[in-house]
Formats: structure tokens, C-alpha cells, sequence
């Protein structure tokens, strides 16, 4: 007798009368568990070395990155899962194999429905990130005041590393209900920083030294230009805003870049003479004090 027959006829629980001298109702029962597990545990396991290397190897084929493949591996990974419960169900004799399948997805949907709204809501989320990829892993994305690297993201959550080095597990609802920062989306980015000068220097030399210097810079664009704008008169300082871009932006090339340049056209204002101001405050006022002469007492001699 063959593996498949003695799964699949009841040998099993012949097997358990004959040797162990069990009931017929209690020998169909042990018989039928037996059978279940043994079914389950060889089509997951095989579907483990066989069917998720073999998807894998069909995304790879079609060029997809890690940000694309992971899930997908996940969802044919759950689908195994369920595959081998539907087929042992059917083959422990519990019912055919479309009625176990129904059975099990009427069973999971209940407990989702009950119990997983917030996983389902987040896993929801994960597909729309992998459809409509917002961000990709180890792009760096702001949210709520949060931002960082990422560095995984599954059908639930998406993991985040922020610049101190910690780790951030943000559920994946968060980041398609709010709004998502990405700054490295596109091949290049823009960075502003607002100048002061004194109202008493020149506008246009000072204009005419953050241009230079945006110039002179190897890691700032010279197309699109760099450009400077009035943007502010303010209590003690006249504004400049230098708008420039850098190429290939990363957190890095953004901090480093910019604290260069600005080093750089600090160094030419003090070369030049314009002059950083920073505010004044002047205290005035008087204290009046009344009745002096009841509250000085004369000295004893």
C-alpha cells in the first residue's frame, strides 16, 4: 500500500484498531488528526523549497526590486500556508478540498473581521505603498515631524531608521493616511537658506557674493542656476533667500552641502564687510517710589 493510499482510505485508522485495540469512532478520529498533520506539514514544507524560491526567482526574472518582491513572496508564502490547510482538511476526510478551502477562508475572514481590523487596515496600506510606491527602501522620507531611512517594509509595517540611529516601526496606515515627504524622489533637490544683512550694506554686492559662492560650489548645480530673492525686512536684518540644487540628493549631501556653503558665504561677508546682524532690545523706563521720606529713618548718632 502506498503513501497516498494509506492517507487516503482510512488505513490509518485500521492501523490504530489492529495495533492498539482503539474504538472504530475513536480510531477514525485519531486516524483523521494523524492525517491532517502529516498532510499539512509535507505540502508546507514543500511548498516552502519549491513554490516561494521558484516566485522569487520569476520576480527576479522580471527585474523587480526588494521593495517589490518582498511582499509578494509574503502573500504566495500565506498562500502555501492555506493550501496545505485546505488539502489536509480534505485528505484527513473532513470534507473535499474546496469545501475545506471555504471553510478555512470563511473561519480566517470572521477572525479578520473581529479581531485583525487594524492588521488589515495596515495591511491594506501595504499594498497600496507597494502599488503606488511613495518611497522605496533606502530613500530618506519625512512624516509628523518624523524622518529617517528606510530600511524594510512588509504588508504591515515599514521600518525606519532616523538619523540618531534609532529604529522606527511605523504601521503602514499612518504613512498613506498623512502626508509623506520624500526629498530624494526625484534626480534632483532644491535647498533655500535665508541670508541677513544689515540695512546698511549693499543688497547687490551681498547678492552678487551668494551667487558666487553657490558657483564656486562643485556639489551645487549650475542648472538649474543658483538665485537669490528679497524675501524678508525684518526687525534688525534685510532677508536674502538663496534658493540652489544639488544633484542625486541624499540626508547626507543635504547637510553636508549646505553647512559648506554657508560657511563659505559667512567667510565672504566677513572678507567683504556685509555685515550679520543680530537683534537689539533697549530696556527703557523709570521706577517712581512714593512716601521716601516715611520709609528713611535717620541714624542714631
Amino acid at each position: 500500500m502506498t503513501p497516498g493510499t494509506l492517507l487516503q482510505s482510512g488505513a490509518i485508522a485500521d492501523l490504530l484498531t489492529d495495533t492498539l485495540g482503539l474504538e472504530a469512532a475513536m480510531a477514525n478520529a485519531v486516524g483523521s488528526a494523524i492525517t491532517f498533520v502529516i498532510v499539512f506539514v509535507v505540502l508546507y514544507l514543500l511548498g516552502k523549497a519549491t513554490v516561494v524560491p521558484f516566485a522569487d526567482r520569476l520576480l527576479r526574472g522580471r527585474d523587480l526590486d526588494a521593495h517589490a518582491r518582498k511582499p509578494v513572496t509574503k502573500v504566495v508564502s500565506i498562500l502555501v500556508v492555506f493550501v496545505a490547510v485546505g488539502a489536509a482538511f480534505a485528505l484527513a476526510g473532513y470534507g473535499s478540498i474546496l469545501t475545506a478551502l471555504a471553510t478555512v477562508g470563511a473561519a480566517a475572514t470572521l477572525a479578520i473581521g473581529f479581531a485583525m481590523q487594524d492588521v488589515l487596515k495596515n495591511f491594506v496600506a501595504g499594498v497600496f505603498i507597494f502599488t503606488e510606491q511613495p518611497f522605496r527602501i533606502d530613500e530618506w522620507i519625512e512624516w509628523d515631524g518624523n524622518a529617517g531611512i528606510v530600511e524594510d517594509i512588509s504588508l504591515r509595517v515599514t521600518r525606519v531608521r532616523t538619523f540618531d540611529n534609532e529604529l522606527l516601526t511605523v504601521p503602514n496606515s499612518q504613512l498613506t493616511d498623512g502626508v509623506v515627504k520624500n526629498p530624494v524622489a526625484k534626480d534632483k533637490l532644491r535647498l533655500k537658506f535665508l541670508f541677513g544683512i544689515s540695512y546698511d550694506d549693499d543688497i547687490d554686492k551681498a547678492t552678487e557674493i551668494i551667487v558666487e559662492e553657490a558657483e564656486d560650489h562643485p556639489e551645487i548645480m549650475d542648472d538649474p542656476a543658483p538665485s537669490v530673492r528679497l524675501t524678508e525686512l525684518g526687525d534688525s536684518s534685510v532677508g536674502l533667500q538663496s534658493r540652489i540644487w544639488i544633484e542625486n540628493p541624499s540626508r547626507a549631501d543635504w547637510v553636508k552641502t549646505r553647512g559648506e556653503y554657508v560657511t563659505a558665504v559667512k567667510r565672504r561677508f566677513d572678507e567683504e564687510d556685509v555685515t550679520i546682524p543680530f537683534p537689539n532690545r533697549t530696556i527703557g523706563g523709570g521706577l517712581d517710589v512714593a512716601n521716601v521720606e516715611g520709609l528713611a529713618e535717620p541714624a542714631d548718632d
